[in-house]
């Protein structure tokens, strides 16, 4: 008999020493690890664990008590993630790295780099105790996705949310008109905040703004780009902060913010209405759980007053985010580090990173669990935020993309240029493009 290409001993085998791992695990402590994984330490590259209670580091820390002779750690860059792209390229030349933890968007480059030489090998499949497809989500999976490989797996997954003041009679759902019409109320000096710095996350806020007012942004094969450039321009208008005087819809300094500068914006009650990732929820909170049946959070950070607020659906769709776990092509212990990588995306990895660390779980499963459905009643809305999320481009050419469309998108917010570029097509063209 095979399963799955192999020999049924192996099968069997794979399946015992998983259950071993597994009881070694949650019960009786330290265990060898599987003989046939190569020995040595394995190094994860990562930006920083923003989730609460470091859940990435104690998943480390259960690997280790199981696994002595292929002990992990994770190595930090910075954490804007325009800083991690370049760091993480330039360190992976020098073979130190087991492991990237990289953002969904960066596949495709780490695949097929312009330099010619893959700087991440592909799973391999044939050694997975579970098919992809049935295991992850279809959106976070594809990202793992490219050139008809499968280059990494799914760790943890993300989808924008828009958190609300409860407080100020607000009801749900929100359109961008609505936001606006919100705009002067006392106390508040704006409506709404995000992440509108010039940087990655401002790529991510024009596309989920174009998506709202009904643009399109289509990539061809070849990388050319098309895109309707008065849906562009309104887009662009929202979240532009107002100059002088009168009721401010989008905060002035939101120009500056990256996710953290937003949330103290919101946490400090300048805003009504905050965009951010899911991870902010628990953040918020700051350890405290949530109230018994609702979405509120009633605490917040210690030394800020308490902000009442809930999560909601964007005015549109969000652009999917998160971070995928890819082999180094540099390693020497290839079998260890998938090991790793499929350890630290399993059924339990992925309860434990959304409860209580607060990132958003690239398995179904996770969701469909009643235990987590009543503790965390906004769990249903933030998969289908995740179902619904489209992707960026997926090219080796991404990061010239989105450094040149935040770079436009930033000089009408700042006030230096009046409107976008009227070749911003193809702008973004030559920039997929390589030139």
């Amino acid at each position: 008999m095979r399963v799955r290409g192999k020999p049924w001993w192996i099968f069997l085998a794979g399946n015992l020493t998983g259950a071993l791992v597994a009881v070694s695990l949650f019960v009786a402590g330290p265990l060898a690890g599987p003989p046939e994984l190569e020995p040595g330490e394995l190094v994860i590259l990562s930006g920083q664990d923003d989730s609460t209670g470091g859940q990435r580091q104690r998943l480390i820390n259960l690997w280790n008590d199981s696994h002595p002779r292929n002990r992990a750690r994770i190595v930090t860059v910075p954490q804007a993630a325009d800083g991690q792209w370049f760091e993480m390229a330039n360190r992976a030349e020098d073979g130190d790295t087991d492991i990237f933890n990289l953002d969904v968007a960066w596949t495709a480059y780490f695949a097929d780099p312009p330099s010619g030489r893959r700087l991440i090998r592909p799973i391999d499949e044939e050694l997975l105790a579970e098919r992809p497809d049935d295991a992850f989500m279809a959106k976070p999976l594809q990202t793992c996705r490219y050139a008809d490989r499968l280059w990494a797996l799914p760790f943890n997954t993300d989808a924008g949310l828009l958190y609300h003041r409860t407080d100020q009679g607000l009801k749900p759902p929100f359109t961008w008109d609505a936001i606006a019409g919100a705009a002067g109320r006392e106390g508040f000096g704006a409506s709404y905040t995000a992440q509108l710095a010039a940087y990655e996350g401002l790529t991510v806020n024009v596309l989920e703004a174009v998506w709202a007012a009904g643009g399109r942004l289509d990539v061809a094969g070849d990388g050319r780009v098309t895109l309707d450039l008065d849906r562009w321009d309104e887009a662009v208008r929202r979240l532009t902060p107002r100059r002088g005087a009168g009721p401010h819809v989008v905060l002035p300094e939101s120009t500056s913010f990256d996710e953290t500068g937003s949330r103290s914006a919101f946490q400090d009650g300048r805003v009504l209405f905050m965009r951010n990732w899911p991870v902010a929820y628990r953040t918020m909170l700051a350890g405290d759980q949530p109230p018994a049946g609702g979405v509120a959070g009633d605490r917040v950070q210690s030394g800020r007053r308490p902000v009442p607020f809930a999560v909601a659906k964007l005015p549109g769709p969000s652009v999917l985010g998160g971070q995928n776990l890819a082999i180094s092509e540099r390693t020497t212990k290839p079998r260890a580090a998938q090991a790793l990588i499929e350890f630290l995306t399993n059924q339990r990895s992925q309860e434990m990173l959304f409860d209580p660390g607060g990132f958003a779980a690239t398995r179904a499963a996770v969701y469909e669990n009643e235990t987590i459905k009543q503790k965390y009643p906004y769990a249903p809305l933030l998969r289908e935020a995740v179902e619904t999320a489209r992707l960026r481009p997926m090219s080796p050419h991404y990061v010239a993309f989105s450094q040149r469309l935040h770079q436009r998108v930033s000089e009408v917010l700042s006030g230096r240029q009046p409107r976008l570029p009227r070749d911003l097509a193809d702008q973004l063209t030559l920039a997929l493009q390589g030139r």
